[in-house]
């Protein structure tokens, strides 16, 4: 026991050693003696230590830019409110509030007697059931996809963010395959699972003092948005159209599966990681199983 509280005390000391030299590198970089302007590395050293484990800190900030910005997300983000303002501005139909009927008809939505036109199963993340709806996933994306970005570049946080979104739909044609889908839900929740399963790996590595309060504002954050999505699969009026809420839970596993082997590879080669072939394997099989279930087993046929 005296051993094991030892070495978690010199642990503690290397952790405030550490954090004394970054300060100290800190101050530096506010006299000028930065490579780059100190409001960026105060950016970039806040981004590092809700995004990345310890060990991975220093190579982060070496080598930290914005060159390329976070482009796919922000591009995505007003993809979406372009197409929700259309459909509320210049095609008004109560879509201020929530889903109706007009919207249904959009090239976007994915429609379960519509499954051959094969980029709907893509296109829903476009179209979004309302004000709550759309606000909700373009707050957490943002905030949570644009320093991911920052981190793992757009190639990363896009191939997470889409594996998301198409196990969404394919999740729905299979557990919901009558229902009507809407909304980013499955790439934001694709996002929030790598991210979740990084800082439970990583917990003690990525602030302790900030991790209990990041857990829980992730929980609450799905549990509202999980909400609003079985309200509108259960509760919704009889003249209205329920949506399916099967997209949340596929992208949430895609994301503690893809997304957790792209986050946690910062420093490394993701090709040669087999953890990666591994999820990819494992989400390729579910693709070819859930082709083979709307060809031959789909109650929609």
């Amino acid at each position: 026991m005296a051993a094991a509280h030892d070495m978690e005390m010199e642990s503690v000391n290397l952790t405030m050693e550490r954090e004394r030299k970054e300060l100290e590198e800190e101050k530096m970089g506010e006299h000028g003696d930065g490579n780059y302007p100190p409001k960026s590395k105060k950016v970039h050293r806040i981004v590092s230590k809700w995004m990345l484990p310890e060990p991975v800190r220093r190579t982060y900030l070496e080598r930290a830019n914005c060159l390329p910005p976070p482009v796919f997300i922000i591009s995505v983000s007003l993809a979406e409110l372009a197409v929700f303002i259309y459909y509320a501005v210049w095609k008004p139909q109560k879509q201020w509030i929530t889903l109706d009927s007009g919207i249904l008809a959009s090239p976007f939505i994915y429609r379960p007697d519509k499954r051959e036109e094969a980029w709907r199963f893509v296109s829903y993340m476009l179209v979004h059931a309302g004000v709550q709806h759309i606000v909700g996933n373009l707050f957490m994306q943002l905030v949570l996809g644009i320093p991911l970005e920052m981190v793992h570049k757009g190639l990363r946080v896009g191939l997470v963010y889409l594996a998301g979104v198409i196990a969404g739909s394919l999740a729905s044609s299979i557990f919901d395959p009558l229902k009507y889908l809407v909304g980013a839900s499955g790439g934001v929740y694709a996002l929030m699972g790598g991210y979740f399963m990084n800082v439970l790996v990583n917990f003690r590595e990525m602030i302790p003092a900030f991790g209990i309060v990041r857990l829980l504002v992730i929980v609450l954050i799905i549990a509202s948005d999980m909400g609003f999505a079985l309200y509108r699969r259960f509760f919704v009026p009889a003249n209205g159209s329920p949506v399916s809420f099967a997209a949340h839970i596929a992208g949430g596993f895609a994301g503690m599966s893809i997304g957790y082997t792209v986050f946690s590879c910062f420093d490394k080669a993701l090709l040669k990681d087999p953890r990666f072939w591994v999820a990819i394997a494992a989400y390729l099989a579910f693709v070819l199983f859930a082709v083979f279930f709307n060809i031959f087993l789909s109650p929609a046929n």
